[in-house]
């Protein structure tokens, strides 16, 4: 235990020095004076983000760690912003690169299934995350509006994992709850794109495409599934 701990302080002393060290270099680069050296503030927030990551991958046997990847993902990204702006006094980032935020809780939330051996923990994950980027997308594009389509990313976001774990876990009734909320979304927002004259040409392809994919994986999954029934008879 005093060998692991040590090692965990350790990588993150390097770590720190790494990016204290590099933070130093890019200011002497653009020589702005000696008082930017303080804009390398942020290392402590990066600092504490790496105290919540990295205890799950060195006592990787303590499973119940892997919770400490829900707050430290979101601080560490929190860090990594925060050094790039007040290095290169850019706060402007802010404005178009908050979502990311988001997509690191469902980040966290991922490694957490992962860590646990959970798969259902997906399921949040998929929910946060792919609102995230559909947040990333509007706030880097600046087209709020989508979300009057984009909106049914939602019950997709919950069909998806739904499906995945159905399929590989072989649970018939989760993969078709997962069918039944994929394929209300692609219809939803096919009628969605179709209706609003606003809508971009890529969303009039997206809607249909879903559709048509669930449809194949439909009629794949009944036709791989008659010969294990024929073998039970």
């Amino acid at each position: 235990m005093q060998k692991k701990t040590s090692l965990l302080f350790g990588v993150i002393l390097i770590l720190l020095g790494v990016l204290a060290l590099a933070g130093n270099l890019l200011i002497r680069a653009v020589g702005d004076g000696f008082l930017l050296g303080f804009r390398a503030w942020p290392i402590f927030v990066v600092g504490a983000g790496l105290l919540f990551c990295l205890p799950p991958f060195i006592f990787s046997k303590v499973r119940g760690l892997s919770g400490l990847f829900i707050p430290g993902i979101p601080t560490l990204t929190t860090g990594i912003l925060l050094f790039i702006a007040s290095i290169t006094g850019n706060w402007h980032i802010w404005a178009y690169l908050w979502p990311l935020e988001v997509i690191s809780v469902a980040l966290g939330f991922v490694l957490m299934a992962i860590f646990l051996k959970v798969p259902w923990l997906t399921i949040p994950a998929s929910i946060i995350g792919l609102t995230g980027l559909v947040l990333q997308f509007c706030a880097a594009t600046g087209w709020w509006g989508s979300w009057a389509v984009l909106w049914t990313v939602e019950p997709f976001a919950v069909g998806l994992p739904l499906l995945l774990i159905g399929m590989f876990k072989k649970i018939e009734g989760v993969k078709v709850a997962g069918i039944i909320l994929c394929g209300f979304a692609g219809l939803a927002f096919a009628a969605m794109s179709t209706i609003l004259v606003t809508s971009l040409w890529i969303t009039r392809l997206i809607g249909p495409a879903i559709v048509l994919a669930l449809g194949i994986l439909m009629v794949v999954s009944a036709l791989l599934k008659r010969p294990a029934e024929g073998k039970s008879n």
